[in-house]
């Protein structure tokens, strides 16, 4: 199902003000359950699947493995199946790391970070929604300068589809209390001073008062990874 610019713009006015279960509801009515929910496993996203399992514990969730996350990562991923009953779907490159050195060069994150994301996340993250109708992400406007006009409904276009962020208006204090308050597992790193969690060569802690993803590609005038449209252009995703 596809939404006319207008449905789009409608639904925002309806929704912008919505609690996130009202959010979910409504794309659950509208697009049935040929939904995909991701996550990297930050704090907004922990957030959003518990709720997300209250409203539709049946949904798909799904995560990118660029087999090079953190050990944390992968050891909340099994915490949160448990705590939420949930199956957390692992989304994964063809392409292995040697394969990956073999074909591109050692360190391709360092020499060509945009290409590297590229194949270890746009590519497969753009087959699997292929077939889909909707995204749900995790995306609020105080991440990132590149975020901070995230509409609630908005059309993605780099995946050809209607993308819903659920938790666009809430704050990172939000978050937290809402963590807190349900007594969520989360990734110990947040604690560490790591805000924002990519790839282990891509993240580096941050000082306080610095942008949350700005410990994301320190050594490039980068922020985004290429899966959301924000501040990426197209053709810059699959260049050598």
């Amino acid at each position: 199902m596809i939404l006319t610019q207008n449905e789009i713009r409608e639904a925002n006015m309806r929704l912008e003000h919505a609690w996130p279960e009202d959010v979910l509801a409504w794309t659950f009515e509208t697009f049935g359950s040929n939904v995909a929910t991701g996550t990297g496993f930050g704090l907004s996203g922990v957030a959003l699947m518990h709720i997300l399992s209250r409203v539709r514990p049946t949904a798909i969730v799904f995560y990118l493995d660029t087999d090079l996350l953190f050990p944390e990562a992968y050891d909340l991923k099994i915490q949160l199946e448990k705590r939420l009953g949930i199956k957390i779907l692992r989304l994964h490159s063809e392409l292995s790391l040697r394969d990956q050195a073999a074909r591109e060069g050692d360190n391709l994150w360092r020499i060509n970070p945009d290409r590297c994301c590229f194949l270890r996340k746009v590519q497969p993250l753009r087959q699997f929604l292929a077939s889909k109708d909707a995204w749900v992400t995790a995306v609020r406007r105080d991440q990132s300068p590149t975020r901070r006009n995230t509409a609630v409904v908005e059309w993605e276009p780099i995946h050809n589809l209607v993308k819903i962020n659920p938790m666009a208006s809430w704050t990172d204090r939000d978050v937290r209390q809402y963590i807190t308050l349900h007594e969520l597992p989360y990734n110990p790193m947040h604690d560490w001073g790591y805000p924002s969690i990519g790839c282990i060569p891509c993240t580096k802690p941050v000082k306080n008062g610095q942008n949350i993803r700005s410990g994301r590609w320190q050594e490039h005038e980068k922020m985004e990874c290429g899966i959301h449209s924000y501040g990426i252009e197209e053709k810059t995703l699959g260049g050598r």
